[in-house]
């Protein structure tokens, strides 16, 4: 007999625990923080000299990142643009290094998981560039078994994380230019590919057009799933890695403010997750190519891989929740809220 509890068993024990959570509002919310703060995620875009599109050099060494754990409330706006360099040609070049780590992290309080990480953290980080920049990424395999690095979008055959498996002390450049623009990922291309997912081997790549996109509070929300005792299935279900986190953290944001979310789906062993915001509607933009043609819906359903720009704006204050239309996922950890604020005037 298995000594940790199933999905469902947790169900039956923790729904007390997880229902009472999502009922919590307003002081109590915050009064629940783990950490004894209100985090506010709201960093923001600086314009920098080489990028006409706010981007700014922002990598591991920001606050999403604290004593070798995640921030998943930092995470939502912490971007990695890399070392930035112009080249003879004129042309931007940007360069990152991921390095491949075995790692236990918390996934959920009290709760440890042993997970095969990306830069030691599930996700990783979040790269962004925008479209004609040469990209370099130094991936460094320092984990106990043979990983790559697989980018969706348009690159080289030999730039595929396919069949260049870069064994354990290995290591390999990753260069290509970012091409389209649009909203993609990363994750390792290794069998069992099903494991190396699962295991938090994944992230998000984000190409800006040339044209920017109008200024917004901006988000990053990568879904996922752990399997907790091994069995095939998840026991918790999570936003950036950690389960129920903007349920004791709501993200604060402004009536009136335009809010862009670029939303990952990563679940292994579910062949789909959601999300649904309350009391409202939101503009999607599928993989975010194309700055026009959108749907207007509240609810979207991504399969493993599939992706999505969201974007929204609250005409009235209050706590509003956002989380899986799948009830049991939002029962087991996918769930949280938007504190909208008063706008100031």
């Amino acid at each position: 007999m298995k000594n940790q509890l199933s999905r469902r068993n947790f169900l039956h024990v923790g729904m007390g625990v997880v229902g009472g959570s999502a009922l919590l509002t307003g002081q109590s919310l915050a009064e629940k923080n783990k950490k004894g703060v209100i985090l506010n995620p709201g960093m923001g875009h600086q314009k920098d000299s080489t990028c006409p599109c706010h981007l700014q050099n922002v990598g591991k060494g920001s606050t999403a990142y604290k004593d070798g754990e995640m921030n998943p409330m930092a995470f939502l706006t912490t971007f990695d643009y890399g070392k930035v360099k112009t080249l003879p040609s004129g042309d931007v070049e940007r360069e990152y290094t991921i390095i491949a780590q075995d790692k236990e992290i918390e996934i959920a309080p009290g709760v440890q998981y042993p997970a095969w990480t990306y830069n030691g953290y599930v996700p990783g980080p979040t790269l962004r560039c925008m479209e004609g920049d040469r990209l370099k990424i130094n991936f460094i395999n320092t984990s106990h078994m043979p990983h790559t690095i697989h980018f969706h979008g348009i690159h080289p055959a030999g730039m595929d994380g396919v069949f260049e498996q870069v064994k354990t002390g290995g290591k390999f450049t990753y260069e290509f230019t970012a091409d389209p623009f649009g909203l993609f990922l990363y994750h390792c291309h290794t069998m069992p590919l099903k494991k190396h997912i699962e295991k938090g081997l994944y992230g998000t790549f984000i190409v800006d057009p040339k044209t920017p996109r109008p200024k917004a509070k901006e988000l990053v929300m990568v879904l996922n799933g752990f399997d907790t005792d091994f069995d095939g299935e998840n026991e918790f279900y999570t936003v950036n890695g950690y389960s129920n986190y903007f349920t004791d953290n709501p993200i604060n944001i402004k009536v009136g403010e335009l809010v862009r979310i670029y939303l990952v789906n990563m679940t292994e062993f579910d062949l789909l997750n959601s999300f649904h915001l309350h009391g409202n509607m939101f503009h999607l933009y599928r993989t975010g190519t194309n700055l026009r043609e959108h749907e207007i819906t509240d609810t979207v359903m991504l399969c493993q891989g599939e992706r999505c720009i969201i974007e929204f704006s609250y005409k009235y204050p209050g706590m509003y929740m956002f989380h899986a239309h799948q009830s049991e996922f939002a029962e087991l950890g996918w769930m949280g809220f938007f504190n909208v604020l008063p706008e100031v005037a």
